[in-house]
């Protein structure tokens, strides 16, 4: 690979010049990260001590919320503590690393929302086999299967992004590394790059959320022969998981479903499934469902009496 890197590291535009502004977000995503890391961190910590909660469908929302965890860190601190800052720079390999993990985990999240449709179908379609079926093997094969898809997925898009040079524009109009806004900076002609971009990104994308809907579809065909009861329940549960997937996957087709290109909204829609989306999982699934509200009491019944002890 030849070293033509003679940009040394980037300068972020963020999401306002304006200096009231940013002090106000930094107050606003502040409080937004740490609602989100003790948001999902419950959630992971009372499917971890409930035994109510061992079924196949609370383990992978546990690992969700790990994974979003995760996935909002990749951007959010740094965000956040550049909302002080005057001059708003991340190092050359900062960019990438950052680059990677956004990707790395985003495509673990992806995964695992559809493995979590796929439970919800076999859970209702098929009830006889699930044990069976999504046992604990299958279960550990399907995490690790994630991991490998998201690795998969974030290397190929960093791989094309090493065949560029940098060698001259070192300002990005956003508040994080991306791709798009990224290669808009190489001193090549990118239209080739852009595309695989789009194939390996937007493709990806549309066609997990295309097999979601489907998932969900037939799922919600199957329960015609439920009784309403039986009906109820399931609807509330799929209800969230629809949800979730149209708020994180409606976003991500917008921005990576589009050639090299980049638009102003695109910070604000960043915004929406780095921040807001991480945000409200756990809202949606806490509420939603009376199970993971009943542990949650338990939890804070028992911590509760820890601390009188």
């Amino acid at each position: 690979m030849a070293n033509t890197y003679n940009v040394t590291e980037f300068i972020f535009l963020g999401l306002s010049p304006n200096w009231e502004v940013q002090r106000v977000c930094f107050v606003i995503f502040l409080l937004l990260y740490v609602a989100i890391v003790l948001g999902n961190s419950l959630i992971v910590l009372t499917v971890m001590t409930s035994r109510s909660l061992g079924s196949p469908m609370y383990f992978f929302l546990s690992y969700l919320s790990f994974v979003e965890i995760c996935y909002s860190s990749t951007t959010a601190p740094k965000l956040i503590s550049d909302l002080l800052a005057e001059r708003k720079t991340i190092s050359w390999w900062g960019c990438m690393t950052q680059l990677f993990f956004m990707h790395f985990f985003g495509g673990i999240e992806m995964f695992v929302l559809t493995v979590m449709a796929y439970d919800r179908y076999v859970a209702i379609c098929k009830p006889l086999n699930y044990t069976t079926i999504m046992n604990q093997q299958v279960c550990m094969v399907l995490v690790v299967m994630a991991w490998v898809r998201g690795f998969v997925h974030s290397f190929s898009q960093i791989l094309l992004i090493f065949q560029l040079p940098f060698c001259g524009p070192n300002v990005i109009d956003h508040y994080f590394c991306d791709v798009l806004p990224v290669i808009q900076l190489a001193c090549s002609d990118t239209l080739l790059i852009g595309l695989l971009i789009v194939a390996n990104g937007g493709t990806l994308s549309v066609i997990s959320f295309v097999v979601l809907l489907v998932s969900y579809v037939v799922i919600l065909l199957h329960l015609r022969t439920r009784s309403s009861e039986g009906r109820r329940k399931a609807l509330s549960t799929c209800g969230s998981h629809i949800t979730v997937v149209v708020l994180f996957f409606a976003p991500c087709v917008f921005i990576y479903l589009r050639p090299s290109t980049t638009l102003p909204v695109d910070k604000m829609v960043a915004v929406f499934y780095t921040v807001v989306t991480p945000l409200l999982n756990p809202v949606i699934y806490s509420l939603r469902n009376a199970e993971v509200k009943k542990a949650m009491k338990r939890l804070w019944t028992r911590t509760m009496k820890l601390d009188e002890k």
